[in-house]
């Protein structure tokens, strides 16, 4: 049996290895950075506000890269754009592995401060959405990238302090060993009809490994939820998205 498992793990890992060579010769092109043209302010509360992230995954050798692109601070996501983009097409005009269009989403916090290559990172454009790049982040070809496995941890290079105002409601798992992760957004990826209202009750919704739970409280006073150059972020299985307080 113990032999058994052994081969099993090593033709796991072969298959893994051989799928992402079908990538090799795949030339990538890099996405070039545009003039930023489109400017919309953030909200001075950006509770309820929509965003869409792009993130393409590219491949050198075993290790994946995959950079996240924002529309916050440049669109709200233009619904009739979002829907016209196409991932497949996107993977080969880039030479990506994979393109992934990750939202609408709706941000729960109520304001965001970002530092360092976050603050300065270049502005791209998406089939008409310009998106500003906000994180990157490496992977090996056999394990799992941003969001594909709900409820595990995924390690995101970006600096950012999410500010929690006092009174308002939050949302959070807390895993089987305690940990505590505070959710950032919820997603109408998986539940088009998601709406902020329905968060207080979305326990009854997640499929939860076993010696998770979901709360939800109101702040006895303000918050602030920092990432110095990383976070600790990890999906539930509606694909709302949660990073991990760590502690101060």
């Amino acid at each position: 049996m113990k032999r058994r498992l052994i081969l099993s793990s090593i033709f796991v890992l072969m298959a893994a290895i051989g799928s992402a060579s079908a990538f090799a010769a795949a030339r990538r092109e890099p996405i070039p950075e545009v003039p930023p043209t489109q400017a919309m302010p953030s909200p001075a509360d950006l509770r309820d506000f929509r965003y869409c992230e792009v993130i393409p995954v590219f491949r050198d050798k075993l290790t994946l890269q995959v950079e996240v692109y924002n529309t916050l601070g440049q669109n709200d996501c233009p619904p009739a754009l979002w829907a016209k983009l196409d991932a497949k097409a996107m993977e080969k005009q880039y030479g990506a592995v994979a393109v992934k269009l990750n939202g609408p989403r709706h941000w729960v916090l109520n304001r965001i401060a970002g530092g360092g290559a976050t603050a300065a990172g270049k502005i791209v454009n998406f089939g008409g959405i310009q998106m500003k790049q906000v994180a990157v982040l490496e992977t090996k070809v056999w394990q799992s990238t941003v969001g594909d496995k709900f409820y595990q941890e995924n390690k995101v290079h970006r600096t950012t302090t999410f500010f929690y105002r006092k009174n308002n409601r939050v949302y959070e798992l807390v895993s089987a060993k305690g940990d505590v992760y505070m959710m950032q957004s919820y997603a109408q990826i998986a539940d088009a009809k998601l709406t902020l209202a329905a968060l207080a009750s979305l326990g009854a919704s997640l499929k939860l490994p076993k010696g998770w739970s979901y709360r939800t409280r109101v702040l006895a006073e303000d918050v602030e939820l920092k990432a110095q150059g990383l976070a600790y972020v990890i999906n539930d299985n509606l694909y709302n998205s949660y990073q991990k307080v760590l502690p101060r």
